[in-house]
C-alpha cells in the first residue's frame, strides 16, 4: 500500500462586512491540491462566525489530520504579508460577525491560557519572502476578532497534537477592494498565491526559526 502524503491544512475565512470577496480564501482555494515537498495542501473555508469557525477548524483537523496548519485572513489596511506571531484569549468585536454575534472582553477558550505563540517559522518566513520580492513582516497583534479566534483556538487544539506545527498570516485587500475603498492598500491575488507558496515550502523546510544576524527582522 502506497504511503499517505502528509497533508498542509490552509483555511481562509468566506467573505465579511459586506464585501463580496475574500483573500484570504481566493488565495487558500488557490492551492487546494498543490504538492509540496511532499505534502498536499488542502484548503478549507471557514465562516466568519465566533465558535462555528472553530468548530469547523475542529472539522478539518480531523478529516485531513494535517502536519502543517497556516490559518489565513484578511486584514483591510496593512500594505504587507504578515504572519502573526502570538494569538491571544481573548474576543472583542468591534463589529458584529456575519451571524450578528459581537462578543466583548469573552476568552476564547474558558480558563485556557492567556497567549499562544504560533509554532511557524515567522522570521524565516518574512526573510524568504522578502527575497522571492514580496512585501512582508512579522506581526505581533492579530487582533481580537475572528482571526484571533481561529488562531487561538488552532494552537490551543495542537497542544494535543505533538509534532503539528500551525500559524497564522494577515494578507492585504486585493486592487478590486482597494477600488471600492479609495486609499486602501492592497496586493494582487497572483503576488498572494505565491506568498502562501513560499509561506509553506519555508514552513515546511524549517523546523526552528532563524535568528536574524545584525538586528531582527520585523
Amino acid at each position: 500500500m502506497p504511503a499517505v502524503q502528509p497533508t498542509v491544512l490552509v483555511t481562509g475565512f468566506e467573505p465579511f462586512d459586506n464585501d463580496p470577496v475574500n483573500p484570504s480564501w481566493e488565495v487558500a482555494r488557490a492551492l487546494d491540491g498543490w504538492a509540496c515537498m511532499g505534502a498536499t495542501v488542502r484548503a478549507v473555508q471557514l465562516p466568519c462566525v465566533f465558535g462555528l469557525a472553530a468548530e469547523r477548524l475542529d472539522q478539518a483537523l480531523a478529516q485531513w489530520q494535517p502536519g502543517l496548519v497556516v490559518g489565513l485572513g484578511l486584514a483591510g489596511g496593512r500594505t504587507e504579508w504578515q504572519p502573526e506571531r502570538v494569538a491571544i484569549n481573548c474576543d472583542d468585536a468591534r463589529i458584529a460577525d456575519n451571524a450578528g454575534r459581537q462578543p466583548i472582553d469573552t476568552p476564547v477558550v474558558a480558563g485556557g491560557p492567556a497567549a499562544y505563540f504560533s509554532s511557524l517559522p515567522v522570521k524565516a518566513i518574512v526573510q524568504a519572502l522578502r527575497a522571492a520580492g514580496l512585501p512582508a513582516s512579522v506581526s505581533n497583534t492579530a487582533g481580537t476578532f475572528v482571526c484571533n479566534h481561529v488562531f487561538y483556538a488552532l494552537m490551543h487544539r495542537l497542544t494535543g497534537r505533538p509534532g503539528v506545527r500551525g500559524g497564522f498570516v494577515h494578507v492585504p485587500c486585493l486592487p478590486e477592494q482597494a477600488a471600492r475603498h479609495p486609499g486602501l492598500p492592497s496586493m494582487a491575488l497572483p503576488a498572494q498565491i505565491e506568498a502562501l507558496r513560499v509561506t509553506v515550502r519555508t514552513a515546511l523546510a524549517v523546523q526552528t526559526d532563524i535568528v536574524a544576524e545584525g538586528g531582527q527582522i520585523h
